[in-house]
C-alpha cells in the first residue's frame, strides 16, 4: 500500500476495508440524520410540545455519559459480530415505530430513541477499535478526516430527504428508510476482511474495567491534553451555538437564514475533512488541532461584527476549525492506545469531548439573555485562544517518545 500520494480520499479508497467503512458510515449516517430532525417533528405533530419534541434529542445523547460503562462491551470479544449484532437490533428496533400514530404510543418512541443512542455509544467505540485494526496506521488521519466529511456530508442532504418523506408518508416512513439503511450497513460490516483474535477473558471487577479508560487518558502524555481541549472547544462551540439566532436578528434577517449558516459551516466541515490527513501528516496531532481552535476562536469572535460577507466566512471557518480537534484527538486515540483498551478509552474519550456541548449550550441560553451575544463572542474568542495556546507551546517531543507503533494499538 503505497502512501506517496496527498490526495486522502484516494489514499483510503485504495484500502478495500477503508471503503467499506466509510460506504457503511454513509449509509447509516443518512438514516441517522433524517431520523434525527422528523423525531422531534413526529413528535411536535402528535403533541403540539416543543418540551416534548425537545426530548428526543436528550433521549438520544443520555447514554453518552454512560460511555465509559458502555465501551466496555466494545472490549469484551471481537469488534466485528458486535458492529453486525448492533445494527441488526437498532434495524429491528426501528420497525416497531410504524405503531406509533397517537401520544399514547410515545413512549416507545423514547424507548427506541434511548437505545438508538446507547447502542450508538457502543457502535462507535466498537468501530474505532476495529479501525484501527483494519486500516493502516498512516490512513488513519484519512479516515477519520472523510469519516468527518461522510457524516457532515449526510447532516446537509438526509434531513431534507427525511422531512419531505415525512411530509409525504409520515414518521413511519423514516423509521423504516432508517432501518433498511441499518440492514445495508450490516452487510457492508459483514463484507471486512479484518482477522480479529478474542480477546483474553475480563479480570478484575467491573467498576475496575470501566474506570481503566479514563485512567489511560489521564496518564497519557498525549491524549490529556487533546482530550481536555477538546472538551473546552465543545463548551465553547456549544455557547456560541445558542447565538446564532441572535446573531442573525443583529443581522436583520429572519431566523429562517440561520439555516444558510449551517449550511455554511457544513460546507467548511466538509472541507476540512478532505484535506485533515495531509494536516495531520504535517502538522501532528497537536498542531493540527491548536490550529483549528485558533481559527475557531478568530470565527467566533468576529461573529460580533454585524456583515453578512463576515457572517458567511466566519461559518465557514467555524465549519473548518471546529473539527479538526475532534479528528486530531480520535486519531490520536486509536494511535496512542492498546487494541484491547480501545472501545473503554474511545467511549471515555467522546463522553469527555462530547458532554460539554450540551452544558455549553444551556449556558449559552442564559448568557445570551443576560448580557447579549456580543460580548458573548468575544469572551469565547479569548478562551478558545487560551485553549489552543498550551498545544502550541508544548513541543512535539511528547509525541515523540510516546509510543506511535501501529503494533502498540493492535497487538494482535
Amino acid at each position: 500500500m503505497t502512501t506517496k500520494s496527498t490526495w486522502p480520499l484516494a489514499l483510503v479508497l485504495r484500502d478495500r476495508d477503508a471503503g467499506l467503512y466509510l460506504s457503511a458510515v454513509v449509509v447509516s449516517g443518512f438514516g441517522t440524520s433524517a431520523l434525527w430532525l422528523v423525531s422531534g417533528v413526529w413528535v411536535k405533530d402528535l403533541t403540539g410540545s416543543d418540551g416534548l419534541a425537545a426530548l428526543c434529542m436528550l433521549a438520544m445523547w443520555l447514554p453518552t455519559l454512560a460511555g465509559p460503562l458502555l465501551g466496555t462491551l466494545a472490549d469484551r470479544g471481537r469488534r466485528k459480530p458486535l458492529l453486525i449484532g448492533v445494527n441488526v437490533l437498532l434495524g429491528t428496533l426501528l420497525l416497531t415505530l410504524v405503531s406509533v400514530d397517537a401520544p399514547g404510543d410515545l413512549w416507545l418512541l423514547y424507548a427506541v430513541l434511548f437505545v438508538y443512542g446507547a447502542a450508538g455509544v457502543v457502535h462507535d467505540a466498537a468501530e474505532s477499535a476495529l479501525v484501527a485494526d483494519a486500516v493502516d496506521s498512516s490512513l488513519l488521519g484519512d479516515f477519520n478526516g472523510l469519516r468527518m466529511t461522510a457524516t457532515e456530508g449526510m447532516k446537509l442532504l438526509a434531513p431534507l430527504a427525511g422531512a419531505g418523506l415525512y411530509a409525504a408518508y409520515g414518521g413511519a416512513s423514516v423509521a423504516l428508510l432508517d432501518a433498511a439503511t441499518f440492514v445495508l450497513a450490516t452487510g457492508l460490516y459483514a463484507l471486512l476482511r479484518v482477522r480479529e483474535e478474542r480477546p483474553a477473558p475480563p479480570t478484575g471487577s467491573r467498576r475496575k474495567r470501566t474506570v481503566e479508560g479514563a485512567r489511560h487518558l489521564w496518564a497519557h502524555p498525549v491524549l490529556r491534553p487533546l482530550v481536555l481541549a477538546g472538551g473546552a472547544t465543545m463548551l465553547c462551540a456549544g455557547v456560541n451555538g445558542a447565538m446564532v439566532y441572535a446573531v442573525v436578528d443583529d443581522l436583520g434577517h429572519s431566523p429562517a437564514f440561520a439555516g444558510v449558516l449551517y449550511a455554511v459551516q457544513g460546507a467548511g466541515s466538509v472541507a476540512v475533512g478532505l484535506l485533515s490527513g495531509t494536516a495531520l501528516r504535517y502538522l501532528g496531532e497537536r498542531r493540527f488541532a491548536a490550529c483549528g481552535i485558533a481559527l475557531l476562536a478568530v470565527a467566533v469572535a468576529l461573529r460580533a461584527v454585524p456583515s453578512d460577507p463576515l457572517a458567511l466566512v466566519c461559518g465557514a471557518a467555524i465549519g473548518a476549525g471546529l473539527p479538526a480537534v475532534l479528528i486530531a484527538t480520535l486519531t490520536s486515540v486509536q494511535r496512542q492506545t492498546p487494541g484491547p483498551l480501545l472501545g473503554r478509552v474511545t467511549a471515555t474519550a467522546n463522553t469527555l469531548v462530547y458532554t460539554p456541548n450540551v452544558i455549553g449550550l444551556a449556558a449559552g441560553a442564559a448568557l445570551v439573555e443576560l448580557v447579549g451575544h456580543r460580548p458573548v463572542l468575544v469572551a469565547l474568542g479569548a478562551t478558545l485562544l487560551a485553549t489552543a495556546a498550551p498545544l502550541l507551546r508544548r513541543p512535539a517531543q511528547a509525541e515523540r517518545t510516546a509510543p506511535r507503533s501501529p503494533s502498540d494499538a493492535s497487538p494482535a
